[in-house]
């Protein structure tokens, strides 16, 4: 039983950086390591109770740079194997459960530790090759970001449960943060390999046991994530990967009595489905699921007259460009006054000509391909869509081929309607639309940003006057979970900028908080007396 730590492991700090300078010492190893592991091609089993577990339904995954590359082939679940997960996830339950707060934390600090030491590498190369990152975007993500993680969520539950009542004289209360009874369904998306190591081990750092499903096309790096948390001492069955189609085996899991939540990042369709698909199977659960999901968004950069260009050309190449675009708080709709637009659209162009595409392992190139053929469809049916309108401009890029890898080329795009499809659907490529505005229309303006989506991921406000961000950050008080002023739009740290968005972008449980991991906790309370009352009688009934 956890009530409270008394212990105090470490105090987190954010994972330094590395910057991958010529002749650095991990510039050298990563570039080895990505020969080396891009030279083999491994077998990916199922893990279900700490067995490997091979289905024959195999799927190969592939560079996305160059698709003909096999780096692997893995095995796809089905609901056979879901049947499975569930009864070794509720045979671990019952040990982890009942782990100390300290043995749990031990676990995942060590596996902190392994990940920023010895098997660095080895994940970051694990998604340059399987997602096309380069080696910047690998660093902050599939390093630092899943080593604060894990360090910053074992400290984030002790905060939890030092959290007590108050106790009267006579007695002692006490708050038990039970872990939930059953498994929680992890759903975890291609582009962050952090997101997909942090939405199985959440609930397991407060004594939940796990059954995740990563993206079918970041399988690769799954695997390599849940070797390093065995390493670490995970025990078997309280994490269970299971790749393949989740409307395989999502009714399997879903119509369990032992199902008791989903945390999920991905598509709002998908995650609308599976709470439906939730809700009308509630009457055979054992408790209330618990629903945490961070879905889609259309997120923004909106400028007054009075920002500093270079900051906001930056902000829309970086914001936009990064990672090809396939993060979910990348900038996508940019609204820029008219004052600004003539030396904006200059810098924007002259920085988007000189970005490389191509392989990350050439550590020249700012950009890599998008994840896979379904991507590169969905994206260019956008830029063709821009090139066969009448009012919609493409300024730079517009370029794409698929014959080696997924490629293209960063695209901007001018839209006079402020309402066209490029201004107000999701995209998730390297496409970023631009409407000018007229300067002195700033609150219309700030009132149009706030309608044009149904999403409330990220936005960005870029202003040196300080009346035209306030009026920002109250007009656009609900347009984002995560707001930047004078920044672009991505780039949240663990235990700095929580993460996640409302509206139709998700549930926002904060990820890298302790506002996430709440969530994965019934609490009990306990309430003990010294002495007890021994008569019924109370003081007011003497007498008439």
């Amino acid at each position: 039983m956890t009530i409270a730590a008394d212990t105090k492991p470490p105090v987190p700090e954010n994972e330094p950086i590395l910057d991958y300078a010529p002749g650095s010492p991990e510039r050298d190893e990563l570039k080895a390591r990505l020969a080396t592991m891009a030279a083999e091609e491994i077998e990916i089993p199922l893990i279900i109770g700490g067995q490997e577990v091979r289905t024959g339904d195999t799927v190969e995954a592939v560079m996305p740079h160059d698709h003909k590359h096999v780096l692997a082939t893995w095995h796809r679940a089905g609901a056979r194997e879901a049947e499975m997960a569930i009864k070794a996830a509720g045979e671990a339950w019952r040990e982890w459960s009942s782990w100390s707060f300290e043995d749990r934390a031990a676990v995942f600090l060590r596996a902190a530790d392994l990940l920023a030491g010895p098997r660095r590498q080895t994940l970051n190369a694990a998604t340059m090759l399987g997602q096309s990152k380069t080696a910047h975007q690998a660093e902050i993500d599939s390093a630092c970001e899943l080593i604060d993680f894990w360090r910053f969520n074992v400290h984030f539950a002790r905060r939890i449960y030092e959290e007590q009542p108050n106790s009267a004289p006579g007695m002692w209360n006490q708050l038990d943060y039970r872990p939930l009874e059953g498994f929680v369904f992890a759903i975890t998306p291609f582009n962050f390999t952090s997101i997909a190591g942090n939405l199985p081990t959440a609930p397991a750092v407060m004594g939940g046991v796990s059954l995740w499903k990563p993206a079918s096309s970041a399988v690769y790096s799954a695997y390599y994530i849940l070797q390093i948390l065995m390493e670490a001492g995970l025990p078997p069955g309280v994490v269970n990967l299971l790749p393949g189609r989740s409307g395989e085996f999502s009714d399997t899991l879903l119509s369990s009595p032992e199902f008791a939540g989903i945390h999920f990042t991905g598509s709002t369709g998908v995650f609308q489905h599976l709470w439906r698909q939730a809700s009308s199977n509630l009457e055979s659960y054992r408790s209330y699921p618990r629903i945490v999901g961070e879905t889609g968004g259309k997120e923004f950069i909106v400028a007054h007259r009075s920002a500093d260009v270079e900051a906001l050309a930056v902000a829309i190449v970086r914001g936009g460009f990064e990672y090809q675009g396939q993060k979910c708080s990348a900038a996508s709709r940019i609204y820029v006054p008219d004052n600004l637009w003539p030396e904006v659209r200059t810098r924007v162009l002259d920085m988007v000509g000189d970005i490389g595409v191509g392989d990350p392992a050439d550590f020249r190139n700012f950009m890599g391909a998008v994840i896979d053929r379904s991507a590169f469809s969905d994206i260019t049916a956008y830029i063709d869509h821009a090139a066969a309108s009448a009012d919609m401009e493409i300024l730079a890029g517009g370029e794409y081929s698929d014959e080696v890898g997924y490629f293209i080329q960063p695209t901007l795009v001018l839209s006079p309607d402020p309402a066209s499809r490029l201004m107000c659907e999701e995209i998730f490529g390297p496409v970023v639309t631009v409407h000018v505005y007229p300067a002195q229309e700033w609150s219309e303006t700030l009132e149009l940003v706030d309608g044009t989506s149904p999403y409330a991921l990220t936005g960005a406000v870029l202003a040196t006057d300080r009346t035209a961000i306030q009026e920002a950050l109250g007009a656009l008080r609900h347009a984002a979970g995560n707001f930047y002023v004078n920044d672009k739009p991505t780039g949240a740290v663990v235990g700095q900028q929580p993460f996640g968005g409302g509206r139709a972008s998700g549930t926002n449980d904060k990820a890298g908080s302790w506002l996430n991991l709440i969530r994965w906790v019934s609490a009990r309370t306990i309430k003990e007396t010294f002495v007890p009352a021994t008569e019924y009688r109370y003081p007011f009934m003497d007498g008439k």
